[in-house]
């Protein structure tokens, strides 16, 4: 804004400043100009708590059309960070924007309470080996604290939402209803029972969901190990010769996992692959080695041999063929032959083109040997839960599968069966807790099928969560690919977990023959009710003659608790037509998570969904990326990087919080540092400063009483109007596409451009200096109210303790009652509607064209000393065709435009002979409006006041048209 202000006087000696004969109307307001928000907002958090803001929202949105963003629980252990604040500040802004936007949009945060991170806290207080039902007992308790203290934060933040009614998976009814779901996938013939390989983690001592792995590098000895020939006769046949030259040669695999080889029970070639039979010397001895024909030179390389191809052959001619053990003359329980099986999985991208399969350790090792027909039961799994070899394996029982690599390669080396060792570094799976490696074990689990068809005949898992996918919106629009890939490749989905905190898979086996009570259906409802009662601990402390009398001799209760990504996973059903369905609907309009999800909730929310609904649980999903800091790096304590969302609020407000936000694209990582953090509380102070002119400016207008009729309107205010129209129009249409930053982007420049750059700046003269109650102030006040309040409600999402703070002082007593206390019982503002709004858009963005010429003069003027302010300027300007209609219409007003004391306009034939011409004024200066006029001291009783403010202060008072 210009510094072209009549101001209060200038202070006596004393500091006091004098009464001025001749005042302006410089209203005040309650809204300071320091917000000091880090102070003020505890405040206003009690009070909406304590005025339960929250259900007078409610109550207000009756009736309207529901919009239901369901919240993805975060993990009740620890306080929460600043990825939290995104995704919960985000949340937010779409809740409060789609409520103004007319919409009933409740909203009901929810907590996820079991697992393993809580089960891990309580063994570090109180140590492991704690009764099962102790360790309930205590994660529960523990899970309460922490939800809380996450809950306090959250709040702070300015978040509204139904905070003393969450959704907890640990509440009863939730426990039961997921068992409920549980039976109903069971009943529908989605889950199976079956020996398969899982993520397993050591530490844990129990399967990984998919999305709980993550890759690091790991440094493992790559070898090369011959499995020795032992049907000659066969292999001579597959390679079209009437006999081997010798029998003395091996089929050579490479592997990066040692510890596998023990377990080995077959090998695996690509049927359209060439091999080739070697003859090499090795110690002197002939020797002959089977290699992928295109690797067989880098392997003698590799082996520091020479050696000739004396045949070849596709990979199909060795299928069936069986090799030794390398490991057979050790001891009886390696004395076997491996049966070489065809596999499409094998590749000759490195490595000697034959593969090992320890089916039990690996996913294509085990779907490759069942698919050749090998029984559960004949699959060797030595490997325990603890990393540990079970201590009936011959030479390397009891020790951990890492060191026994060592051990395993020396018995190779004796045996003459490892041509090569070395180390190689890999991207491998670890566990996202214990940043430990896992591995893939076989071991006796529950599954959901993907490809299953169900008991009804329809489509399988993975095909009715394909369709669902390309059902939803995603925002940003590439996370449908991202999903979609995620489905389309995705294993078998491992259920069951082998913890104590956790929803029970309270299935009764039979001992012997491991099937299902016959009744299970039936059963499980009864545990449901058991635990709708008593919570999970209802199934620990059952004895199962209480629920099947006597067949309990035959039968055990199934140990396993159900994966903790099932808890939230079924949220769509244990809360939105569960816990919480008065104020949900399905399915949810909108599931919002970080961009992580996709492997995470999005993904066991559409799995479960698709089985119980055959239909995602949600229409649209909003991804928002991680939190760096301001050089990019992401944020952890051990470098210091981190910025606590508890910080922010302390020191600067949760509203600076909010609106970095707000302001920042969350399709990508959000950059968060003190020096951006500066950059934001600058634009705020910017827009909490043109709120303060508003509020002051208004303050003595009461709407009822003052509002003047749109079509009598100064013609700027009716364009100031329509410039507020199209700017609302605008941002909420970003609103309904969750588009934050463009919101931000918006608002700060119109409150800098458009309002302080133009028409406040503009605007003022005719505030201060008119009659107060004339009805060119009222006009410029009616116009400023309308603004206000749209703009108000349009920052609300974002800054909302600011907007409250406002509306209270803005609304007016009746209009504050009327609202319930709160602006966030409003809807956007019903602005005016004015018939010439386009022509106005268009003629003001033409003079604003050519203001900005004019001001660069004015400024080039200031500068050099010619004149003080614009307003000791006289402008001539000569303006050809269009230009000079435009600012011939402005008549006399023409000068308020240009904030200037005089501004003619006369026209010329032609866009070249155009000039703008400043004179500084020889004019008197006005006491009162400063500006330069010749009239000054036309009324000898007001010797320092010019006739326009002798007319406003003691006369009819003047006459304003345009501006």
């Amino acid at each position: 804004m210009s510094d072209n202000k009549p101001a209060n006087p200038k202070q006596d000696k004393q500091g006091k400043k004098p009464e001025s004969k001749y005042p302006v109307n410089m209203t005040e307001t309650p809204f300071p100009m320091r917000g000091d928000m880090a102070k003020r907002e505890p405040q206003w958090v009690k009070e909406w708590q304590d005025k339960k803001i929250y259900q007078r929202i409610r109550k207000a949105a009756a009736g309207r059309p529901k919009f239901v963003l369901h919240d993805g629980p975060p993990y009740a252990n620890g306080d929460i960070h600043i990825g939290h604040a995104v995704n919960k500040i985000l949340k937010d802004m779409v809740v409060k924007s789609r409520t103004l936007a007319g919409y009933d949009a409740p909203y009901v945060p929810g907590w996820d309470c079991h697992g393993m991170p809580i089960e891990i806290q309580i063994e570090k207080l109180y140590g492991k080996n704690l009764p099962t039902a102790d360790v309930l007992t205590k994660a529960r308790a523990y899970a309460h604290e922490q939800v809380e203290r996450q809950r306090k934060d959250f709040i702070r933040l300015g978040v509204l939402g139904e905070w003393e009614n969450p959704y907890l998976t640990m509440n009863y009814s939730n426990e039961a209803d997921e068992l409920r779901a549980l039976g109903k996938l069971l009943d529908k013939g989605f889950v199976y029972r079956g020996l398969k390989p899982v993520n397993w983690c050591f530490d844990c001592g129990s399967a990984l969901a998919e999305a709980e792995v993550e890759y690091a590098d790991k440094r493992d000895p790559a070898i090369d190990v011959g499995f020795k020939f032992a049907e000659c006769d066969k292999l001579a046949a597959a390679f079209g010769l009437d006999k081997l030259p010798t029998e003395n040669g091996y089929i050579v695999i490479w592997t990066t996992t040692p510890w596998t080889i023990p377990s080995n029970q077959a090998l695996n070639v690509h049927a359209e692959v060439k091999y080739a039979l070697v003859e090499t010397v090795r110690d002197g001895q002939p020797l002959l080695l089977i290699l992928a024909q295109d690797l067989a030179v880098s392997c003698l390389a590799r082996y520091k041999l020479d050696g000739t191809t004396i045949a070849t052959c596709d990979g199909q001619a060795l299928a069936g063929i069986g090799f030794r053990h390398p490991l057979a003359a050790r001891d009886a329980f390696f004395d076997r032959l491996s049966p070489m099986y065809i596999a499409d999985y094998v590749t000759t991208e490195s490595g000697t083109g034959v593969v090992h399969s320890a089916p039990a350790y690996g996913l294509d090792d085990f779907i490759s040997c069942k698919a050749h027909g090998m029984k559960d039961d004949a699959i060797l799994t030595p490997v325990l839960g603890d990393g540990k070899y079970a201590e009936s394996l011959p030479l390397f029982g009891g020790m951990t599968i890492w060191e026994a690599s060592k051990p395993i390669c020396a018995a190779l080396k004796e045996e003459g069966a490892l041509f090569e060792v070395k180390m190689f570094d890999h991207s491998y799976m670890h566990c996202w807790r214990h940043k430990t490696p896992i591995i893939y074990r076989a071991t006796s689990q529950w599954f959901a099928g993907m490809d299953i068809h169900p008991k009804d005949g329809g489509p399988t898992l993975r095909q009715t969560a394909l369709k669902g996918i390309d059902a939803t919106r995603f925002f940003p629009d590439w996370g449908q690919a991202r999903l979609h890939g995620m489905i389309a490749n995705r294993p078998d989905w491992t259920l069951s977990r082998q913890r104590q905190w956790g929803v029970p898979m309270a299935f009764v086996v039979h001992k012997e023959t491991g099937e299902l009570h016959p009744r299970t259906p039936e059963l499980l409802e009864q545990v449901a009710q058991l635990i709708e009662k008593g919570g999970i601990d209802a199934w620990l402390k059952l004895d199962l003659k209480d629920l099947i009398g006597d067949e309990a001799a035959h039968y055990d209760k199934n140990k396993d608790t159900l994966d903790v990504w099932f808890d939230s996973g079924t949220t769509h059903q244990t809360v939105l037509r569960g816990s919480h369905k008065e104020q949900s609907h399905f399915p949810a309009d909108l599931y919002l998570e970080g961009s992580d999800q996709h492997r995470g909730w999005f993904h066991s929310s559409l799995l479960t969904s698709s089985m119980l609904n055959g239909a995602p649980p949600y229409k649209a999903l909003l991804t928002h990326g991680f939190v760096v800091d301001g050089e990019g790096k992401k944020m952890s304590k051990s470098v210091g990087n981190t910025v606590s969302p508890q910080d922010v609020s302390n020191k600067l407000g949760a509203d600076i919080l909010r609106l970095w936000v707000a302001a920042t694209d969350y399709t990508g990582e959000l950059s968060i540092s003190d020096e951006i953090l500066k950059r934001v509380t600058e634009s705020y102070r910017r827009i909490r400063n043109t709120l303060r002119f508003l509020l002051a400016n208004t303050s003595d207008f009461d709407p009822a009483q003052h509002a003047v009729p749109v079509a009598e309107l100064l013609e700027i205010d009716r364009y100031a109007i329509a410039n507020m129209g199209a700017l609302q129009a605008q941002i909420t249409q970003h609103y309904e596409q969750f588009e934050f930053h463009p919101v931000v982007a918006k608002l700060q420049n119109f409150c800098s451009e458009d309002l302080g750059g133009f028409y406040l700046d503009i605007l003022k003269d005719r505030l201060y200096t008119s009659g107060l109650t004339s009805p060119a102030r009222r006009s410029a006040q009616t116009a400023l109210w309308h603004i206000t309040q749209s703009l108000l409600r349009l920052m609300a999402p974002a800054l909302s303790f600011t907007a409250e703070e406002a509306w209270a002082i803005f609304a007016g007593p009746d209009s504050y009652q009327a609202s319930d206390e709160t602006i966030f019982t409003q809807t956007w503002w019903q602005l005016p509607e004015l018939a010439d709004g386009p022509a106005l858009l268009a003629k003001y963005d033409a003079l604003r064209a050519v203001r900005a010429d004019v001001t660069k003069q004015l400024e080039d003027l200031r500068t050099s000393g010619a004149i003080g302010s614009s307003l000791q300027a006289e402008l001539s300007i000569k303006a050809a065709g269009n230009k000079y209609a435009l600012l011939a219409s402005l008549e006399d007003d023409l000068k308020f435009v240009f904030i200037t004391s005089q501004a003619k306009v006369a026209q010329v034939a032609a866009e070249a002979e155009e000039t703008v011409e400043v004179a500084a004024s020889t004019a008197d200066k006005c006491e009162r409006c400063w500006h330069y006029r010749a009239d000054v001291g036309s009324h000898a009783d007001h010797p320092t006041l010019c006739g326009r403010c002798h007319s406003n202060l003691f006369g009819a008072g003047e006459r304003r048209k345009f501006a």
